[in-house]
């Protein structure tokens, strides 16, 4: 798979693609390497590789963009907030796709209005708890989900607290509001590793995610540099705005020749095959991405007790180690122990598989199905 893109004024409509199964529209504000966004283009991919039309409509040209499948058509609008807005409402009129997807920041309110008078089936996904602080458009499009859940046929969350955020202090009704845990693209077969090859590993710690603020990379370089495993190493896969703020502070820490900060990378399983153990210590986390691939490649995680990380993996100890949000030291604890003992890799695949791609496509087929008919 690979990325592809046009301007709209270059689309051109295939009015001869296949009509056996419902036309789609996906929109996004861009396709970066956020896990909403690697989420929202697997899930179209997924579903074009199964024989859906499906366009991708992202308001930005991708920069470090998740893979999208050659089936899909993606278009970049390559506007403003108004002018994205008209460019899409033309691309609904073009399409008409039996059912239209928004994810991410005030996409939802964009695609509402831009679907205005079209009976068109609107599906809001809902990825973070705190999306409404990232920008006065997107709080505003919070402040308005009554209004948008009322248009919209169903508003899908992630997890389970998610979903209760939505329909307790945002007014989403509980009719429409539901649960879909992402889908996450595992290996087929999933790696084979042992406890004995586990163990043997070197103590290398693995963090994956956006260099900002609610991924809390600064915690984590406390508590590596609080550990009793002091030959321990660190790697962070992911870019973003605290990148140079972090390199200062390894410095500061006296552990910048143990911390390696390796930029975006499109596949994290190499990196999944070597290192010991997965760090999470977000301060928000609406479902957990980066632990279950790290419990597909048998990986023990120690993370942050977020809602979606508890319901990803619960207290079972054979999946790892949770710690309060703010708590630096038990952190280190939590690591210097899975490092020490990594434990069994097999109870934490078999919990992988739970949100594999299979499971959640099914429940995502199934609400198109029930909307297109």
């Amino acid at each position: 798979m690979g990325p592809s893109g046009t301007s709209l004024d270059r689309l051109s409509i295939d009015m001869s693609d296949t009509m056996q199964k419902p036309r789609l529209l996906f929109h996004l504000p861009a396709l970066t390497d956020g896990g909403a966004e690697r989420t929202m283009a697997l899930i179209a991919s997924e579903l074009a590789e199964a024989g859906y039309p499906v366009r991708l409509v992202a308001e930005r040209p991708a920069v470090n963009g998740p893979p999208v499948s050659s089936a899909v058509r993606v278009s970049a609008l390559d506007a403003g907030h108004a002018g994205a807005i008209a460019r899409l409402r033309r691309l609904l009129k073009q399409e008409r796709p039996a059912v239209a997807v928004s994810a991410v920041a005030a996409s939802p309110l964009k695609l509402t209005i831009a679907a205005a008078g079209m009976n068109i089936p609107l599906v809001h996904a809902v990825h973070g708890f705190h999306e409404h602080a990232t920008g006065k458009l997107t709080a505003l499009t919070w402040r308005l989900w009554p209004l948008i859940a009322r248009r919209a046929a169903a508003v899908v969350a992630v997890s389970d607290a998610l979903r209760d955020e939505l329909v307790a202090n945002w007014k989403v009704p509980a009719s429409k509001a539901q649960v879909f845990p992402n889908p996450v693209a595992l290996p087929d077969p999933l790696p084979r590793v042992t406890a004995e090859e586990l163990a043997a590993r070197r103590p290398a710690i693995l963090a994956i995610g956006r260099l900002s603020g609610e991924k809390q990379f600064g915690l984590l370089l406390k508590a590596l540099a609080a550990m009793r495993t002091r030959d321990a190493t660190l790697t962070i896969l992911g870019d973003g705005p605290q990148r140079d703020i972090l390199r200062t502070m390894a410095e500061r820490l006296h552990i910048a020749d143990r911390v390696t900060f390796a930029g975006f990378v499109d596949d994290v399983w190499p990196h999944l095959a070597a290192a010991k153990v997965l760090a999470v210590p977000s301060r928000t986390e609406s479902f957990g991405l980066a632990a279950v691939e790290a419990l597909a490649a048998g990986l023990p995680v120690a993370a942050t007790r977020t809602p979606g990380l508890m319901e990803v993996m619960g207290e079972d100890p054979r999946l790892g180690r949770l710690v309060e949000i703010t708590d630096h030291e038990g952190l280190a604890v939590a690591l210097d122990d899975l490092l020490a003992d990594p434990g069994d890799p097999a109870p934490r695949q078999r919990r992988a598989t739970a949100f594999s791609a299979a499971a959640g496509m099914a429940r995502w087929r199934a609400l198109i199905g029930r909307l297109a008919a």
